[in-house]
């Protein structure tokens, strides 16, 4: 068997022990979900009539079919908690020192953890979906836009899962590794999820439009409602793969200098 070989079925190997973690602890996976659900019901229903009056949305439709995709997206973000929280806890608990001393390959850990992570999200991604459906939220996607959105969120849950491993590589204690990606889950708030950034103030206006998320955001209510893209798509792509590189390589030293201790 080749080297590579051997880490595929290592890399397998890993993957399955940490969805059989999430199976028998699935709090986590459980708050990834709640999260972004009682956003959806507060936005759709306390707040709704008040902010969607002011808002066009999707051809002038409901303040759900607006709000949707922000919060669809937030739900992608809130994964990077469990994934911090799950790295640190088995870098603080011994078990990544015990892997050492087997015969195993070193990119087995970190693979493991983030493809189990990203299943994780992206289920939550869906069952989110489904209460947006549920609530009244009408997409007019084709299944070819639909497969371009999974594709989206799927770029953009790897990009977040690798920053968040290299959160819980760095942090000291599962609490400050549960604190860190918390800027991740509250950073679509401050683009263009709940409400247009032209109603926003000059500062926060050129913040949303810059930062990370708008474009994502704006590329997912493009393909699902059918409102103008522009060239949010080809920002949103950049985005994702320059976020996914940094964090993969952020990933990848962090994990080497604590294998060096």
């Amino acid at each position: 068997m080749s080297t590579l070989s051997y880490a595929v079925s290592d890399s397998l190997t890993m993957l399955r022990r940490n969805l059989k973690h999430a199976q028998r602890y699935p709090s986590m996976t459980v708050s990834t979900v709640i999260m972004p659900v009682m956003m959806l019901l507060l936005f759709n229903y306390a707040f709704g009539g008040a902010i969607g009056a002011g808002i066009s949305g999707a051809g002038g439709g409901a303040y759900i079919d607006y709000v949707a995709p922000g919060i669809i997206l937030m739900a992608a973000t809130a994964g990077a908690v469990a994934t911090a929280v799950g790295v640190c806890v088995d870098m603080t608990e011994g078990i990544v020192n015990r892997f050492r001393t087997m015969s195993i390959s070193r990119a087995a850990f970190l693979t493991g953890h983030v493809v189990g992570s990203v299943i994780q999200t992206l289920i939550a991604v869906a069952l989110v979906i489904g209460v947006a459906l549920a609530i009244g939220f009408r997409p007019n996607a084709s299944p070819v836009e639909w497969l371009a959105v999974i594709g989206m969120l799927t770029l953009l849950v790897l990009a977040l899962t690798w920053l968040a491993a290299g959160m819980g590589l760095v942090a000291k204690t599962p609490e400050s590794a549960s604190n860190a990606p918390l800027p991740l889950t509250f950073l679509p708030f401050l683009g263009s999820a709940i409400v247009p950034t032209d109603s926003m103030p000059t500062g926060l206006r050129w913040f949303a439009e810059y930062q990370p998320f708008t474009p994502v955001i704006e590329t997912l209510r493009g393909l699902l409602m059918g409102t103008g893209i522009g060239n949010s798509g080809y920002l949103a792509l950049a985005w994702c793969l320059g976020l996914s590189l940094a964090g993969y390589l952020w990933a990848r030293s962090a994990f080497g200098r604590t294998a060096k201790r």
